[in-house]
């Protein structure tokens, strides 16, 4: 696990690449990787590539950036390949010769037998980039799922690359300029969703999607899509005991490790299965870790401690109470871009206790979206009776509803998502799940932002991102991808058009696909990328293995949510490995305590951040709706603390990175 850098200029520009320039923009990715780092120059000094390396596999032999035999491919790679012993023993039969024990060079040598589409290939998760000298091209590919992040910019004087956009922001005259479309989305989603990163020409490379940079032009192609795997099971048992197969498939791919590994345990359902395969297949107990607060309600340390004692393990548990006003920065500063997910917090707490004892942790991340876990899920299975009647019928339905609720319902219990699900039934569906979820509704951004709100931040051209082009390499090709979904329109349409993708027709299963593509890899996957990577701990993730997931694709939906039993063929499939209590057990969020912190150690905080002089002359948003949406919060008369963490973060993130100097030269 590491971080990625690097840049490359067109033959015509007269820049070159400055080795200090270089050695900035792969040291801004120092807590990714502080085990060593390296660099590589072309021959021509028109292509750099930097690195730093987070050592777990081949110790001694695994330093980046790594070549093939004859010096002409380059690459520098950020994840893991499970299969790549596989892949080297077929490559070592067609005659390439590997210097190391890495799944680097296995990419390398892969990428020379098939060209771009080696991607498909590789199961893991990745980032990486390769610049082939035989014909110029720099070639970059993400994981399916969105793992690994891989940011690009691109100018009249080449591409400048990086694992964070920090690295990028070492080269001079990128700007630092508010994308309105990504703040749009940010405050519905609270993240940004990829193409778009909060900084206006900067682009994620989006999950399964690679890209080729030939002398100025770019182009981008998605090589993966969710899709069922072509499989059928006579019985639900038959359906539970592929479920347990390739569950545990997949976490023995991930147990390979030259350092120490143990595993998250919060003592829910996802965590407590990786935990019991782990303890099947590991001869020594498994190292676990559980984070828990002095709050009651934000506490799980009892379920965790209930699984440790079921599988033995070496159970590690944390306490703490953590200082928001310090920590808020150091997030801040590790995200490069806003983000609202509040659970980001005991996340990273909880990445930088496991890291005092292991190097690499297991996680049950995904397991949600691939089986129907969250509770909303049931939500939009009542909300498709709903459906049954015409659209001013449920128009007048939930009118009626929400006057009959309204005397009696606290202005608190207004904001809550029973009432948003009245509030919205009379909605299609993929508009109605887009509501449910936004941190602001749509009437609410429209009070809150300036400039006639967001229907005035149009969509800006998707430069680059179409044309011809071929494989690199060897000559794969690789697939020609449709425009991506995610770039047809404003925050709600990235909705419907997730909707639109889902290979079943239910309500249920479109929502829970409408996840796979936007929630878990833009918000649960960076949240996981970011606090692990600051703490230099790798992350694993069984759940995300893409047969895995293509196999819980092809699950009837019936199986997935039974009557109103969520994760109901997870809770079959290891009844007999899990305890009962865990089995049972309700969903229960990874938050903290916000509403009180805003009414505590942070009101201060809140205040003099967004309502002084320089937060008011941005002109983003109304001082007088964030003041009501602040004094509304502090009177306790309703809970406004989801709003206003966003709004904090991004006014924090602003101070940050916006306002902050420009890089140094290039």
């Amino acid at each position: 696990m590491c971080g990625i850098a690097g840049l490359a200029y067109q033959r015509a520009n007269p820049h070159t690449v400055d080795d200090a320039l270089l050695r900035r923009m792969h040291g801004t990715l120092r807590h990714r990787g502080p085990d060593s780092d390296g660099t590589y120059v072309n021959p021509g000094r028109k292509t750099g590539l930097g690195f730093q390396r987070l050592a777990i596999i081949d110790l001694a032999g695994g330093c980046q950036p790594l070549s093939n035999e004859d010096g002409t491919v380059w690459i520098v790679f950020n994840g893991e390949i499970y299969n790549y012993q596989d892949l080297r023993k077929n490559l070592v039969t067609k005659g390439h010769v590997f210097k190391t024990d890495t799944d680097t060079e296995a990419i390398v040598h892969l990428y020379e037998e098939e060209g771009t589409a080696c991607v498909h290939h590789l199961r893991g998760m990745f980032a990486f980039a390769i610049w082939d000298e035989r014909n110029g091209e720099l070639f970059m590919a993400r994981d399916r799922l969105g793992k690994k992040p891989l940011n690009y910019y691109t100018d009249e004087r080449g591409i400048f690359f990086g694992s964070e956009i920090k690295a990028i922001l070492e080269v001079a005259d990128v700007p630092r300029e508010v994308d309105p479309l990504a703040l749009d989305h940010f405050l519905s989603y609270q993240y940004v969703p990829a193409p778009l990163t909060m900084f206006k020409g900067i682009s994620k490379l989006p999950p399964g999607h690679f890209m080729i940079w030939r002398d100025g032009q770019v182009f981008s192609y998605r090589y993966w899509y969710p899709g069922p795997a072509r499989v059928s099971f006579p019985t639900f048992q038959d359906w539970c005991d592929e479920a347990f197969s390739r569950t545990f498939e997949a976490v023995k791919l991930r147990l390979v490790s030259d350092v120490p590994l143990g595993a998250f345990l919060s003592g829910g359902i996802d965590s407590s299965i990786v935990t019991g395969l782990m303890s099947l297949a590991m001869k020594e107990p498994v190292k676990t870790f559980s984070i828990g607060f002095e709050e009651k309600e934000f506490n799980e340390l009892d379920h965790a401690r209930l699984v440790a004692r079921h599988f033995k393990t070496d159970h590690h548990e944390f306490v703490v109470k953590p200082d928001a006003v310090s920590i808020l920065p150091t997030l801040v500063r590790h995200y490069n871009e806003p983000f609202a997910d509040s659970s980001a917090i005991p996340t990273y707490y909880l990445s930088k206790m496991t890291r005092e004892h292991v190097t690499v942790a297991l996680s049950g991340d995904a397991g949600d979206e691939c089986f129907g876990g969250y509770t909303r899920y049931l939500a939009a299975k009542l909300a498709r009776w709903a459906d049954w009647f015409p659209p001013f019928l449920r128009r007048g339905l939930a009118a009626a509803a929400r006057a009959s609720l309204m005397p009696v319902l606290s202005r608190e219990a207004r904001g809550r998502k029973r009432f948003r699900f009245l509030k919205h039934l009379h909605r299609p569906a993929a508009e109605r799940y887009f509501e449910w979820i936004s941190v602001f509704e749509t009437d609410e951004k429209e009070t809150l932002v300036t400039g006639g709100g967001p229907g005035a931040m149009l969509l800006p051209e998707a430069d680059g991102q179409g044309g011809g082009g071929g494989g690199g390499g060897g000559g794969g090709t690789g697939t020609r991808a449709p425009a991506p979904f995610y770039l047809s329109g404003d925050a709600p349409q990235l909705m419907v058009e997730a909707f639109k993708g889902s290979p079943r027709p239910d309500l249920v299963s479109r929502t829970a696909f409408a996840d796979l593509l936007t929630y878990l890899p833009y918000d649960l996957l960076v949240k996981m990328d970011v606090a692990t990577m600051a703490n230099s701990l790798e992350a694993r993730c069984p759940f995300l293995d893409h047969h895995l997931v293509e196999f819980a694709l092809a699950v009837p939906p019936e199986y997935k949510i039974s009557g109103w039993t969520t994760k109901f063929i997870l809770r079959k499939a290891f009844a007999s490995l899990l305890p009962p209590a865990i089995l049972t057990r309700r969903k229960q969020g990874f938050g903290v305590p916000l509403g009180a912190w805003f009414r505590g150690e942070l009101k201060e905080m809140l205040r003099d951040n967004l309502l002084d002089a320089r937060a008011r002359s941005r002109g983003y948003f109304r001082p007088e709706a964030v003041s009501a949406l602040i004094d509304r919060h502090l009177a306790g008369h309703g809970d406004e603390s989801h709003k206003l963490w966003a709004l904090l973060v991004f006014e924090l993130w602003h101070r940050m990175f916006i306002d902050a100097p420009p890089g140094s030269a290039a």
